[in-house]
């Protein structure tokens, strides 16, 4: 079975007992990187009417703001990825619109050049939108416990945010700011994959991919060396909605290295 079958079955069940004028249906997506999330997404845009995908993604911080971040709190900051690194009032903001029937304008970002794309280039949810696909690498997620913030996860925490400075401004991030990003979501599915490697070796395929599209060209397009050092900046936060999410959500994906689901309630990858 693909993952797009088995979520799209729990969301035509949902959507069936909406009556009249209930206010829309927000699907969480959580996914690690590489998992597909984007390419389910569509395809259940595609099968049900009026239909909006928000992609966490789109609301990154522009470059110039994460550089100030980066320079007057911590350099990691400076990579887009981590909690504290979203525009979270945007994303509240545009997901309270379409809730109120709005054909709201939807964010979004140019990972080649690393920045936000012209609001003139925006595309607009329908008007009295159905269903949003709200999908992302940590939608859904819950901050750690202080003391899970202590020793590092790898090297990139090791050596280059050895006080915990960069790590607990994201969890305070995810504590305080993103409750408000995530509490419209009605249903919360989560894909997990086999392991830790096969998320760095998804990744790689999808930068192979953008670097073909765009010749090799823009700032935001690394090679495999910058892409296995970029992933190690989403390791912890996956590693713990590994651990964390399962028990809440309302559908879990245990997926193979091709992407299609191997088990439905699935617990954590083994050793994670």
């Amino acid at each position: 079975m693909s993952p797009e079958a088995a979520i799209a079955e729990l969301v035509a069940d949902r959507l069936a007992d909406r009556a009249p004028g209930d206010p829309p249906l927000v699907l969480g997506l959580c996914g690690a990187q590489g998992s597909g999330k984007s390419t389910v997404a569509a395809r259940l845009a595609q099968r049900f009417d009026r239909s909006a995908i928000l992609s966490l993604d789109d609301l990154y911080l522009t470059r110039a703001e994460r550089q100030r971040l980066a320079r007057e709190v911590h350099p990691l900051l400076a990579t887009r990825g981590v909690p504290g690194t979203h525009d979270v009032a945007l994303g509240v903001a545009t997901l309270a619109a379409i809730m109120r029937g709005e054909p709201a304008p939807l964010p979004r970002f140019d990972k080649a050049t690393d920045d936000r794309v012209s609001r003139s280039r925006w595309p607009a949810a329908p008007e009295r939108t159905a269903l949003i696909v709200f999908e992302g690498w940590c939608v859904g997620a819950r901050p750690q416990a202080e003391e899970s913030l202590i020793a590092p996860v790898n090297r990139l925490e090791a050596e280059e945010d050895s006080s915990g400075t960069w790590r607990r401004y994201a969890n305070v991030a995810l504590a305080t700011d993103y409750p408000a990003l995530f509490e419209t979501i009605g249903l919360l599915a989560l894909m997990i994959p086999p392991d830790w490697s096969t998320v760095r070796r998804w990744r790689i395929q999808q930068e192979e991919a953008l670097r073909s599209a765009r010749g090799g060209d823009g700032p935001g397009v690394m090679d495999d060396v910058a892409v296995a050092r970029f992933v190690r900046h989403y390791e912890r936060l996956t590693r713990h909605i590994w651990w964390e999410m399962p028990r809440r959500a309302d559908l879990c994906l245990r997926l193979t290295e091709e992407r299609e689901v191997a088990t439905t309630n699935a617990a954590a990858p083994s050793g994670e």
